[in-house]
């Protein structure tokens, strides 16, 4: 059996073999395991035993510069060639992830190993193999075979791209050929909608449904469900009768555990918005207060305090999870015969209304929170018809046109 031993670099085991080359000159075989260093030293040692049992040196064995300088760089070079891309971008995602929010490092870890990981570790493709005809046939198998979108194929293009100019920087690669990649172009976004006859069907279905609140607030103020979970009851003026948006709650899948994620902030700075709080929800809003006053007196030690601030809770005090919001709302659709839509489509729909009824861009930005005019624009600007009759009547009365009868 070979000798060996684990060495820790960049927060991640290597197993080191003591090979020799044919002149019987140390050779060092470094193999990656993919494993952080923390919490995984006992499986890494398994590794190890594994490795040192099973390996089969190689038929033929570059010699190693004796010049002691010389032979520091090659073994560092034989690391990158022993190194599968597919273990390199497990390996990036443990060095990004202390400067990402948990959020987008769910989003990262879900796409690397889900699809890009499973991918290459079948194609045995090293880091240093790389070239940009790989990439480009991982995008055609995602879009031609996994049948997703351009835009996912542009989320991992956006991964492959950061962690292959990681490798670059750091000298592990000569070049990033991510550089040389055409990825798709981006689909144009055309949310679904429901007219005003439509959402008032809606809300008048879901009377007395543990959906109510979150369609209500997600179909009159647009807000999105991370803002509706999060909303608390220090968002609301009673006063002066606002509401601020400033607290959210997201949820996510980390290694098949569910996650949920509570944050005293919002998507994005133009995201924190304080909306006026006009009367049918002034009286909802202190309804609820009340409602949630007695349901503490009534369950007594059976009602939850963990979340005594939040406003969507349920009659035990439990926050209504993100997730039961989506599901049970397809449900209501279904059971309804309505349309289907998502629950994010309702703040499409709120958008809409808003701007048939003559709110300009602009002030539909702001009551969306959106972080940019652009973005607005980007979304609804085929949807903005009032200004376009503006338009239409001030041509009117420049160019005459006559029709012949």
């Amino acid at each position: 059996m070979i000798a060996g031993h684990l060495q820790e670099k960049k927060g991640l085991f290597y197993i080191v073999l003591n090979c020799k080359d044919e002149d019987g000159k140390r050779k060092p075989k470094w193999i990656p395991t993919g494993l952080p260093v923390k919490g995984n030293k006992r499986k890494a040692e398994s590794l190890l035993m594994d490795a040192r049992r099973n390996f089969q040196p190689e038929a033929t064995i570059q010699a190693v510069n004796i010049d002691k300088k010389k032979k520091e760089i090659t073994i560092i070079s034989d690391e990158v060639k022993e190194t599968l891309f597919a273990d390199y971008m497990l390996e990036w995602l443990e060095t990004v992830k202390p400067s990402i929010e948990l959020i987008t490092y769910i989003s990262y870890s879900n796409a690397v190993k889900v699809r890009i990981v499973p991918y290459f570790n079948q194609t045995g493709i090293t880091l240093e193999e790389l070239k940009p005809k790989d990439i480009q046939d991982f995008y055609s198998y995602v879009i031609n075979i996994l049948k997703l979108s351009a835009n996912t194929v542009i989320h991992y293009h956006a991964n492959i791209r950061s962690a292959l100019h990681h490798a670059f920087i750091t000298e592990r690669i000569s070049s990033n050929p991510a550089d040389k990649v055409i990825r798709p172009k981006k689909e144009v976004f055309v949310g679904s909608y429901y007219n005003a006859e439509q959402v008032n069907q809606l809300l008048n279905v879901i009377k007395g449904d543990p959906i109510e609140l979150g369609v209500m607030l997600a179909s009159f103020y647009g807000l999105r469900r991370s803002e509706v979970i999060g909303l608390k009851w220090t968002a609301i003026d009673l006063v002066n009768r606002t509401i601020t948006i400033k607290h959210t709650v997201t949820t996510g899948s980390l290694n098949g555990k569910y996650i949920t994620i509570e944050k005293d902030r919002t998507k994005n700075k133009p995201s924190r918005r304080t909306l006026p709080l006009v009367d049918a929800f002034y009286d909802l809003l202190v309804h609820l207060k009340d409602q949630q006053a007695i349901n503490q007196q009534q369950y007594g030690d059976s009602y939850s305090r963990a979340y005594t601030g939040y406003i969507y809770v349920n009659e035990l005090g439990e926050r209504i999870k993100p997730n039961y919001v989506s599901q049970h709302f397809n449900l209501v659709l279904k059971k309804n015969n309505m349309p289907h839509i998502r629950f994010h489509d309702l703040r499409h729909s709120c958008a809409t209304l808003l701007l048939a009824n003559g709110v300009s861009m602009k002030e539909v930005q702001e009551w969306l929170g959106h972080s940019d005019y652009s973005t607005t624009a980007n979304i609804y600007a085929h949807l903005e018809f009032s200004s376009k009759v503006t338009s239409a009547n001030r041509m009117n009365e420049v160019i005459k046109i006559k029709t012949a009868h």
